[in-house]
């Protein structure tokens, strides 16, 4: 299976967008960050549809697919809490739990030889919602009648984030257990 195949393409374009993404919004250029975060969004959903319709799932695009995603999330994240967008307590829980995942993953894989993560119907929510938050928050500064986003919004992501956290050290425990 070709490695360069279009949906990985699209991918390594997904994740050449994101220097672009931080220089708009250092540069305060924020019609232009929405746009990337756009683009980034639609070539997400593209990358993974053509990849399934073509039977063109590679171990590489498996691999980039949701680095690119968790690029794109953390440096979100980091900007807008130095930008004060979101609270910093926020960012921590988001980056937290994908690096507690990440890190289980990893010793799982090494110490049990368990490979992959299935995504979790919690863990779509909590990245979805992660998602939707960023893109409000794009929204609102570049469309000045826009609502800045309420607490309830961090909450709502902070617990899901959280709960979708549990659930995967629940999981990855349990299929410890059973090795």
């Amino acid at each position: 299976m070709n490695v360069l195949n279009l949906p990985n393409s699209i991918t390594f374009i997904r994740i050449i967008l994101l220097p672009i993404f931080v220089t708009a919004l250092v540069y305060k250029r924020y019609e232009v960050a929405l746009a990337v975060f756009i683009a980034a969004g639609i070539s997400d959903a593209l990358d993974g549809l053509m990849a399934r319709l073509t039977n063109q799932k590679t171990i590489l695009g498996a691999f980039l697919d949701p680095l690119a995603d968790k690029f794109l999330m953390v440096t979100s994240y980091i900007l807008f809490s130095v930008y004060g967008w979101i609270p910093t307590w926020l960012t921590i829980i988001v980056i937290s739990r994908d690096l507690i995942v990440t890190l289980g993953w990893v010793l799982l894989s090494l110490i049990y030889g368990i490979t992959g993560i299935t995504p979790s119907l919690t863990g779509k929510a909590a990245n979805t919602a992660q998602l939707v938050l960023i893109g409000y928050i794009l929204l609102s500064v570049n469309i000045k009648f826009a609502l800045h986003p309420e607490t309830w919004m961090h909450w709502a992501v902070a617990v899901l984030t959280v709960s979708s956290g549990l659930q995967y050290v629940y999981r990855g425990l349990k299929q410890a257990g059973e090795k």
